[in-house]
């Protein structure tokens, strides 16, 4: 088998099973090739993990065992995806969605992947060059672990490019994805684009709080920023909001919106899509006077490393103090950030020093996160990636 060997005082991180192993903490490699499985060792032989080689990255390695005696061969992936589909089976059963997260990269001991499944087509994608490698393997077990008439990549995000991937799209397996997907989400029908969608399709990761949305709209004015494919808009009508405003830049997704509004027979008299910049529409809204009961702020990525957290925390505090200014006093402020190189001590600083040159006094009624399907390993607080604050403005 080949070995790593990690210079002696840099092996405290893996002893308490963090997965990522950086180039710099390795005294020596061998001759590893991205997807190797290697042993990895501390400087005096003591067995520290099983990882996969990522050649060239600064996270050069990834543990997917700490147990000495288990083999990384195929039917380790096979198993390990087996075990990932069979725990969220309670969920699958529940009825609630047919939309559910498969696996979850690092929580699940699969580092740099995720699978997201919509019905009967199964979504994956691979995000470094040791999860690279396997990658027909990981179709077949899916395939076979699921029963999914296609499994369909989406290896597009652009964390590969710092594994020195190409992005690589299409079919794996199976019946052509050449349609939208029909799925089913608490009463809300949707139409997800596994094709060209955003991440595998959908987001997924917000289904607990389209819910939360839906029972605090009941009578109220909302304002949804960053609204994609309007599915928080929507959730919001069904719960009897009085008025919706929804704010994105693209035109494309606007135009889904409003036909999955008008798929799932909500008022869509109540509803008001605004192509716009959200920063430039969020300041002429608050310079016309505008005051919401509700607003919604969920913007892309804008720090997916920690490299981009300077600039992205400026753009966190501008839209949170919009927000705050916008708000009835008694209002409520859904505020989001996905972004993983943001820690969720530092984006609520960011949000309260929003409020704060807002002249803002606000409580934090609920911290809000993905679902059960997306697990976080306490070992692994990085897949921590989705922030949520719900706030109510006092004052």
């Amino acid at each position: 088998m080949k070995k790593i060997i990690i210079k002696s005082g840099r092996e405290k991180s893996l002893l308490r099973r963090h997965p990522w192993i950086f180039s710099g903490a390795i005294k020596s490699s061998g001759d590893l090739v991205s997807g190797d499985a290697a042993k990895v060792v501390g400087e005096d032989g003591r067995f520290l993990c099983h990882a996969l080689a990522s050649v060239g990255s600064q996270i050069a390695a990834r543990a997917v065992s700490f147990d000495e005696l288990e083999t990384v061969d195929d039917a380790f992936f096979v198993n390990r995806i087996h075990a990932a589909t069979l725990r969220r089976q309670p969920l699958r059963e529940g009825g609630e969605t047919n939309a559910i997260r498969l696996i979850h990269g690092e929580s699940d001991g699969l580092p740099g992947l995720v699978v997201d499944q919509y019905a009967d087509v199964v979504v994956m994608q691979l995000t470094t060059a040791g999860i690279e490698p396997h990658r027909k393997l990981i179709a077949e077990a899916l395939a076979a672990a699921t029963g999914a008439r296609s499994i369909y990549e989406r290896s597009d995000a652009d964390v590969r490019a710092l594994e020195g991937l190409a992005p690589r799209n299409g079919l794996v397996r199976g019946a052509p994805v050449d349609a939208p997907i029909l799925v089913n989400e608490g009463g809300m029908r949707i139409a997800v684009d596994v094709v060209n969608g955003h991440k595998t399709g959908f987001y997924i990761d917000q289904r607990d709080n389209r819910r939360l949305t839906r029972e605090l709209a009941t009578g109220k004015r909302v304002l949804n920023c960053f609204c994609y494919t309007g599915t928080m808009s929507i959730a919001a009508l069904q719960g009897g909001a009085s008025a919706v405003l929804s704010i994105d830049s693209s035109e494309a997704a606007l135009a889904t919106a409003c036909n999955i509004a008008a798929q799932n027979e909500v008022d869509t008299t109540l509803a008001e899509w605004m192509e716009a910049d959200v920063f430039q529409a969020l300041r002429k809204l608050r310079d016309q006077g505008q005051q919401f009961d509700l607003i919604i702020l969920d913007p892309p990525k804008l720090a997916p490393t920690i490299h981009h957290v300077e600039k992205a925390t400026r753009a966190y505090k501008d839209i949170n103090l919009l927000g705050f200014k916008l708000l009835r006093p008694g209002g409520l402020l859904m505020t989001y950030s996905c972004s993983g190189g943001m820690s969720a001590e530092l984006f609520q600083k960011v949000v309260a020093g929003a409020a704060l040159d807002a002249k803002a006094e606000a409580q934090i009624l609920q911290r809000l996160t993905a679902g059960r399907d997306h697990p976080i390993s306490v070992h692994f607080p990085e897949g921590d990636y989705l922030k949520g604050l719900l706030l109510q403005k006092i004052a």
